[in-house]
């Protein structure tokens, strides 16, 4: 079969490796005008490693291997420990953190060459009972037998099939980067969590330290044109290490990206042309579920065009098997978390210091279950 993926994003990358293992013809179609190696680091849980890993894609001695999540208040006390050791025991597969570049070239070297066609931005689509057209900005057609799109949380590949509006802002923004770290945290994700917003870092391997502020945002109010300025200001007197990783920072270190959430279809596409990822189920990053469940649904997609001998028939498919996982992962990250109203108030530290007292054994089992309760690979 002669497969189109729009986006040469995580998600459509990790779809090609897929689809061209299983022995289809691929072809990706990216509108940049060469791949896109910025972005941060993405955090992947257990069953994004193994599901890597099923694509042939080795991770050693890539980015971070992670051992512990803690969580802590913004005084510092900690409130939460979660052994990602244990958990990479029961599942066979570890947690780790890699900078999303170094994710992309991986990826993208598994693929034959002239796999990724550049600079082709989609304008229009058919698709009929027989295949699929897709016509790019610059008048270029390619023909197929089935589209996936996985070009994002601004899908144009959405909007085509399904006439969707844009995601759903939030009220809420991260500003993050990756930097040079001025310490080492080992291999150990944090998690600080208080009322004006929350803070988190985490190594990412060659020196490098992600890093994230979330904070109340609106699509109306002015830019922030020193958003360094307006973070010390804004988590002033909370314990160490933000001030020490603020003063480490740098004019433009800091990228803002808004909370979004798209409302998750019933059916993920139409006829022979489906979505994954962001372009399916747009998310915010809190508990870095966005890649992780991109991943499940390109495992549950590959398996899909393997297993339904009708390609008409995988959207119905696919779409049953993940609709309810990737709904679940996103109501659990646009409500985890607040940084702003009244449910700030479960976040001040006097609640979160009493809620706080599972011990790190119970802590982790309950992590486990959550893993293993958005995944159909763990």
């Amino acid at each position: 079969m002669r497969v189109i993926v729009v986006g040469a994003g995580i998600s459509g990358l990790a779809t090609a490796r897929g689809l061209t293992d299983a022995g289809h013809e691929v072809v990706v179609l990216e509108q940049a005008a060469a791949p896109r190696l910025g972005g941060g680091a993405v955090t992947l849980w257990c069953n994004g490693t193994a599901i890597l890993g099923d694509l042939g894609v080795s991770l050693a001695g890539v980015g971070q291997r992670l051992t512990t999540l803690r969580l802590r208040t913004a005084a510092g006390h900690q409130v939460l420990e979660f052994d990602l050791e244990a958990l990479a025991d029961r599942f066979g597969s570890e947690a780790r953190v890699i900078p999303r570049g170094s994710l992309i070239t991986l990826l993208e070297s598994g693929l034959p060459e002239g796999t990724v066609h550049f600079g082709a931005h989609v304008a229009a689509l058919r698709a009929d009972g027989d295949g699929v057209r897709v016509r790019t900005r610059s008048g270029q057609e390619y023909d197929g037998d089935f589209l996936v799109g996985a070009d994002g949380v601004h899908s144009q590949v959405r909007a085509l099939v399904l006439g969707d509006g844009r995601a759903a802002v939030l009220g809420a923004a991260i500003w993050q980067g990756l930097t040079p770290a001025p310490f080492d945290p080992g291999p150990v994700t944090t998690l600080m969590i208080g009322r004006r917003g929350d803070f988190g870092y985490m190594g990412a391997g060659d020196g490098l330290m992600q890093w994230f502020f979330d904070v109340p945002w609106s699509p109306d109010a002015p830019p922030v044109d020193k958003p360094l300025e307006m973070l010390r200001r804004r988590f002033a007197g909370w314990a160490a290490p933000v001030e020490r990783v603020l003063a480490s920072l740098g004019d433009g270190d800091a990228q803002l990206f808004p909370h979004i959430r798209h409302k998750v279809p019933c059916r993920w596409g139409a006829g022979r042309c489906v979505l994954l990822g962001d372009a399916a189920h747009g998310m915010p990053p809190v508990m870095a579920q966005g890649t992780n469940q991109a991943l499940e649904d390109v495992a549950t997609l590959v398996d899909c065009l393997d297993s339904v001998p009708d390609p008409a028939a995988v959207v119905g498919v696919y779409s049953a098997r993940r609709r309810r996982r990737a709904a679940l992962a996103s109501t659990i990250a646009s409500r985890s978390l607040a940084v702003s109203g009244p449910r700030t108030l479960m976040q001040s530290e006097y609640v979160m210091r009493m809620n706080g007292a599972a011990p790190p054994r119970l802590a982790t089992q309950g992590f486990g279950r959550l893993l293993s309760t958005l995944s159909d690979r763990i």
